[in-house]
């Protein structure tokens, strides 16, 4: 802790560490026999349906195949950073936070004070993808710091520490088995994944997808979690399913191969309106199959040669790929405030966070709606404890989940607004600043003549409803590419994304989730790579010039369809969530679309030059 910047450099370079080395575990592969059952996660790891091995065994036509992911980095420009402030016994940080009652929690718990002793603010978070869901280094550091100083202190991560003292996505080893019938229906299918995590850390379930999206009698998944002396791992934007899908959908497209049968129709062929290992329980909304055609019509897809390495632009071997997108959709608990002026004005209160996802806009939207107010009348106010705790930011659930606890808020405001003015909530109309019922045609703020009213409520949803439905969101991606068919480089010309997510509650920021989201796909896909140094123990590659991500010049159209859609099991707002589905495939219709290109199958991803072209055929 110091007055300036320079003085803190100057004087961590005066501190001498003694290191004692020792052994460690830092290779997934040399440890994946020793890997363990994850008994103290709540969801179950494995899972199992008829007999696979049985029907694995007895089908016509089967696949066995073993792919890898690597560790990956979230990679955000905005760095982990804190500033906190001690006020006798209280405690306030100002910090990059997706979960702000979490972050209550975990601070309460780690300084041993009591939570309302605790306030955290975080209004704007920037970048997370995940690694800002739990309290981390900066937090800590900063208020333990500015105990000792009694003064306000600053602390920011520098990029290496955030690569080696955060969280990252793990690295997968996942083995695919799928068996079909002549007909290209499947069969039996079971998927083994593994990962390595520190003592009791948690487990990348790439196995999730596998359970609810192809239909088959006789299935398996096993999740196995190996301990490794490496940085923690943890969520990072569609835990589970972004490296699961990468793996899945290429085994798919290798079985197609295998059957003879088109990528887009088997999928179609294999589509499920139930939960195949519980048949009992219907999706929600599934209209996964609707995805799959309206992709492959506004794509093109009739003009792909089926056979690889067929097409090419001059020295440019062509090639189209497709995959399905899939993300489960739960809703969380959310609670919001909502505050009638006098003048008309309604302000929003709730500790949602925005991470560059539009969270202002939609709480916004919501409240003018229901009130029925211009958004400019709508003030929103986020990202601090000392308001009603929301669903936070993460897992998919945050648009859906926090408009609902918004909405709930204002049903009740409504109910007050209407006594106040003494006319039945039923009738009322809530229009342009009005109020209508009766014949009559009140101005909303003559509700709040007499002060202020104050409405606050929450969103909960029962446990009931999973075990009747399963809400989950669906799409297809279509990809694009070129390879240089002397050198390999790899060129992403279009992108498609069509997407069934409930309810669109604003078509611009969920366009932006989706081309993010289909970005990092692409880098997963091609370039994403933390390379562990196995004498050491740590990420070598720890800053964004040797992490490559892509850029601009990277990333071509990229073309987003949403499909009109309303679901009325998921909340109130009929709404899913899009910023994790946009990623959930995308690595693997590029890796699809490198095979159609140049007939090279690679399952080790990423799929860099080194891989590629000591696979593609020399005539090319």
């Amino acid at each position: 802790v110091a007055e300036t910047f320079e003085q803190a450099r100057a004087a961590s370079h005066l501190v001498r560490v003694k290191y004692v080395e020792e052994k460690g575990k830092f290779d997934l592969a040399a440890e994946k026999d020793k890997a363990v059952k994850p008994t103290w996660e709540s969801d179950p790891p494995d899972s199992k349906a008829g007999n696979f091995q049985r029907g694995f065994d007895t089908a016509p036509v089967k696949l066995d195949a073993t792919y890898t992911t690597p560790d990956q980095s979230h990679a955000m420009m905005e760095p982990h950073a804190t500033t906190a402030v001690w006020e006798g016994d209280k405690l306030t940080v100002w910090t990059s936070n997706q979960m702000i009652a979490w972050c209550v929690n975990d601070l309460s718990k780690t300084l041993n004070i009591p939570k309302d002793k605790v306030r955290v603010i975080s209004p704007y978070v920037g970048g997370g993808f995940g690694s800002k869901l739990f309290l981390r280094a900066d937090a800590l550091l900063a208020s333990l710091g500015a105990r000792a100083a009694k003064r306000p202190v600053k602390v920011a991560l520098h990029r290496h520490l955030i690569f080696n003292n955060t969280t990252h996505r793990p690295a997968t080893i996942q083995r695919i088995r799928i068996g079909a019938g002549r007909d290209g229906r499947i069969t039996a299918i079971g998927h083994e994944t593994w990962n390595g995590n520190l003592p009791k850390g948690s487990s990348e379930v790439a196995t999730q997808q596998t359970r609810l999206l192809y239909a088959g009698a006789d299935r398996m998944t096993a999740t196995r979690v190996a301990m490794l002396d490496l940085p923690e791992g943890n969520a990072m934007r569609a835990p589970g399913e972004a490296p699961g899908m990468m793996a899945l959908e290429v085994a798919i497209d290798e079985m197609a191969e295998k059957l003879n049968i088109d990528p887009v129709q088997f999928r179609i062929l294999n589509d499920t309106k139930v939960d195949p290992e519980k048949p009992i329980r219907k999706f929600s909304e599934r209209r996964f199959i609707e995805c799959m055609r309206m992709g492959a019509e506004k794509f093109g897809w009739n003009k792909r040669n089926p056979k690889p390495g067929q097409t090419r632009d001059g020295r440019w071997l062509i090639g189209y790929g497709v995959a399905s997108a899939f993300r489960n959709s739960p809703v969380m608990k959310s609670a919001a405030r909502v505050r009638l002026t006098g003048e008309g004005k309604v302000i929003v209160e709730t500790d949602m966070t925005d991470i560059g996802t539009g969270s202002y806009t939609i709480i916004g939207q919501t409240a003018a709606e229901m009130l029925g107010v211009p958004l400019e009348r709508v003030e929103v106010r986020l990202g601090d404890s000392s308001f009603p705790a929301s669903a936070g930011s993460g897992g998919q659930w945050g648009a859906n989940s926090s408009t609902s606890g918004v909405y709930a808020a204002c049903a009740k405001l409504r109910e007050q607004v209407a006594a106040k003015l003494g006319v039945k909530e039923s009738e009322a109309e809530f229009v342009d600043g009005t109020v209508r019922a009766g014949g009559r045609n009140l101005p909303l703020a003559q509700a709040a003549s007499g002060g202020e009213l104050v409405a606050e409520d929450t969103i909960e949803f029962t446990g009931g409803l999973d075990k009747k439905n399963q809400l989950s969101t669906f799409g297809a991606h279509f990809v694009e590419v070129a390879v240089d068919a002397v050198t390999g480089e790899v060129r992403v010309r279009r992108m498609l994304a069509v997407c069934a997510a409930g309810r669109i509650l604003n078509p611009k920021q969920a366009r932006s989730q989706v081309i993010g989201a289909m970005t990092m796909g692409v880098g997963a896909a091609l370039m994403e790579h933390l390379v562990v140094d196995k004498r050491l123990g740590f990420f070598a590659n720890h800053d964004l010039a040797t992490y490559e991500v892509p850029v601009h010049a990277d990333i071509p159209h990229q073309e987003v369809v949403f499909l009109k859609e309303e679901d009325e099991l998921s909340s109130p707002m009929k709404a899913k969530g899009v910023g994790e589905l946009g990623i959930c495939g995308v690595g693997a219709a590029v890796a699809n679309a490198i095979y159609n290109a140049t007939g090279a199958r690679v399952r080790e991803y990423p799929i860099t030059l080194d891989k590629l072209i000591e696979k593609m055929p020399l005539s090319a």
